[in-house]
């Protein structure tokens, strides 16, 4: 029987929330082991001069602990 625990994560990217989440991912698998799924939560931008500055994402990242 495995035992997983979820996390929540916000990371953002002023490329795409796609890329926000993969920097997460990438991010959070420098200390977790056995990441199993990541759940987009949320997502948001933040505007300036009527343009896209920043995507952002909320995350629930899913890890097995051993």
């Amino acid at each position: 029987m495995a035992v997983l625990k979820v996390i929540e994560i916000l990371s953002s990217s002023e490329k795409s929330w796609e890329d926000a989440t993969k920097k997460a991912v990438a991010h959070a698998g420098k200390s977790l082991k056995h990441i199993r799924s990541v759940y987009v939560q949320d997502q948001s931008a933040a505007v300036k001069n009527n343009e896209v500055t920043e995507f952002r994402v909320n995350l629930k990242i899913t890890f097995e602990i051993e």
